[in-house]
Formats: C-alpha cells, structure tokens, sequence
C-alpha cells in the first residue's frame, strides 16, 4: 500500500504557510532521521523528497497533497544537528513554531525518533509543546531495520515511558517498509 503524494507547495515564510483547506499531519524530527526516505517510501517514489547524508537538508516547510485521502502530508524542517548558523536554525524554529501554533487545519503531528538512540530533551520539548497545543501525536522509531529485536522493543519501552498518554508508536524502516501499512492505517484514522 502506498499514498500518492504531490509536492505541491514549499514555505520560507509565515506568510507563505497558507494551503487549501484539507487536514494536514505534519511530520517532524530531528535532522537526519530519516523524513525524506520515509515520504519517499510512503509514496513509493525515490526521488520525491530530497535524501542527503548531510543532516538539515530541509530547510523549507513542504506540503505534499495526496488527491486519493483528500490530506496534507507536511515536512518540517529538521531540527537539532545541522551544518547552518544558529540564525538559520532559530529562522527555522520560528517558521515551525507559526505552522504549529496558527493551524487550525493540523490533525497530528507524527514526531519521528531515531530508534537506535533514546529520545532527545529537543523531541520530549516538541511533545509537549504539540501536547499543550492539543495536537494528537504519533511517535514513529524509524531506522527499525538497523536494530536487533531486543534493541526495537527496548526502544518502544523506552518511547512509551518517556511519552505516555500518546499512541503506541510504530517502528518503521524506509529500506524495508516494515511499518508503513501501520503507518498508513494510522494517518487514515487520524484524518477522521
């Protein structure tokens, strides 16, 4: 199962942040976790979102519409490591901070965590910054296929404990796929 996507906006700006009026589910993560490859593996295309092994390559917030859900799939920027001045990265804090606060089309936020490494205070901030907003969120541990199966279900465990009162996350690889039809039952329930 795959969703089809279409690039179809890209935001630099508060005041180019506005989209037509369909649910959106942002996706968000720290840099180099994986969110380009994971939008490429949802829409089951290479190339449709940029992959680099240099963290911070989005630097945009982009809006990716999938005409068969009728939804946003939007891509914020990466956060904490990146290769940029600290004006950029605060630029880019401010830009996600707008979308977050002024969008009253957001239905989740699915918060991207590389499962190999336990949750940053920068991603347990973003929790609860999505949580006072009372946006609904989903932990997804990506990177799921470089780990052993203790390491997966002790990165659960771990995600669990640090989030609870979230959903149950969902361990995903973008070189295997494992996850994405959980992923894509998940993103469907959230749009109703």
């Amino acid at each position: 199962m795959h969703l089809k996507l279409i690039l179809e906006k890209t935001a630099y700006t508060k005041d180019q942040l506005q989209a037509k009026q369909f649910p959106q589910i942002a996706l968000a993560g720290r840099s180099n976790v994986g969110k380009s490859s994971l939008i490429n593996r949802l829409a089951g295309q290479k190339k449709l979102a940029k992959t680099s092994s240099t963290p911070g390559k989005t630097r945009s917030i982009n809006f990716y519409f999938s005409p068969g859900e009728n939804f946003y799939l939007v891509d914020l920027p990466g956060y904490g490591y990146a290769r940029c001045s600290q004006q950029e990265r605060e630029k880019w804090a401010r830009l996600i901070q707008d979308y977050l606060q002024e969008n009253h089309d957001l239905k989740a936020l699915i918060l991207l965590l590389d499962s190999r490494i336990p949750p940053q205070p920068v991603d347990l901030d973003l929790a609860r910054y999505a949580a006072s907003l009372k946006v609904a969120l989903l932990p997804v541990l990506t990177k799921a296929d470089k780990c052993t199966q203790k390491q997966k279900n002790q990165a659960l465990k771990r995600v669990k404990e640090l989030l609870d009162g979230t959903r149950t996350p969902i361990l995903f690889s973008a070189r295997t796929g494992q996850g994405m039809d959980d992923l894509i039952t998940a993103v469907q329930a959230m749009l109703k």
